[in-house]
């Protein structure tokens, strides 16, 4: 596999997005979510990248406050700005077709900027919550530990590099399952492990409830979280089904999304 391009984007809001690009010789492209604390160039992601690149391009970015990215972290709300400068870099690239694909954090994200900027062509969602503030598992009380206090901020920062806004949400941003059912008519792929140690399937089920068609579910056995989790199968499965579902006739607002958008890299 030939090294990502490496790219510098920039936010409406000013932030600077470290990202990478795999060409594709499709005119389909991934745009990479990662989960909480995680980066484009760590490997599971570069593995994933490297799977979903046999279907077409691959632009995979680190939020704000993560890796090499500038800004902070505000856990969901101001990431979909992230993705904007993604999905932007990717039809300057002379792509048509731009597929979310999303895991655990990024995967709320996606659902959020495919409800409510549209433009995209299929959304892909591994382990995403479904609500905010769910802290019924082990792991979810830690990840609002690290979040709320400071030393939990400090040690996130320390161990992970990952920078989290100070202040919590003011106004408190539309949950996933609360906008999920704007994504129609833009394929909405929801995949979720029945041994999540973070999300019980409750979520995933709360957003295909929320949804509408055209919407799948695949519950897989024995699958843990996120994007450590995925096996190579699971990864070229989700990338046979996007490939077919934009094929299909693109929703009306993927046509009309602006494929001369500004120069922000």
């Amino acid at each position: 596999m030939q090294p990502p391009e490496p790219l510098t984007l920039y936010t409406a809001d000013d932030v600077r997005i470290d990202a990478g690009h795999l060409h594709g010789a499709d005119d389909l492209c991934f745009v990479l979510a990662h989960g909480f604390t995680c980066s484009w160039r760590q490997p599971a992601l570069r593995r994933i990248a490297a799977v979903l690149n046999r279907h077409g391009g691959v632009i995979g970015l680190d939020f704000r406050g993560h890796g090499r990215s500038g800004g902070h972290s505000t856990v969901g709300d101001r990431e979909v700005l992230d993705v904007e400068a993604a999905v932007a870099a990717a039809r300057r690239r002379g792509y048509r077709r731009i597929a979310l694909t999303g895991f655990s954090l990024g995967g709320a994200v996606a659902i959020r900027y495919a409800a409510l900027h549209g433009g995209v062509d299929a959304v892909v969602t591994v382990s995403a919550p479904a609500r905010w503030y769910y802290r019924e598992t082990v792991p979810m009380r830690r990840v609002h530990w690290v979040i709320e206090k400071r030393v939990g901020r400090m040690v996130v920062r320390l161990a992970r590099g990952t920078r989290i806004a100070s202040k919590g949400w003011d106004p408190v941003p539309e949950a996933p399952h609360e906008v999920a059912g704007r994504i129609a008519p833009t394929p909405f792929l929801i995949v979720h492990g029945d041994a999540d140690p973070f999300f019980p399937l409750d979520h995933a089920h709360q957003l295909y409830g929320e949804a509408a068609d055209p919407r799948e579910l695949w519950i897989e056995p024995e699958f843990g979280h996120a994007e450590t989790a995925a096996s190579p199968d699971l990864i070229k499965r989700i990338g046979a089904w996007t490939s077919a579902a934009t094929a299909l006739p693109r929703s009306k607002a993927a046509r009309e999304a602006t494929e001369d958008a500004p120069d922000r890299e």
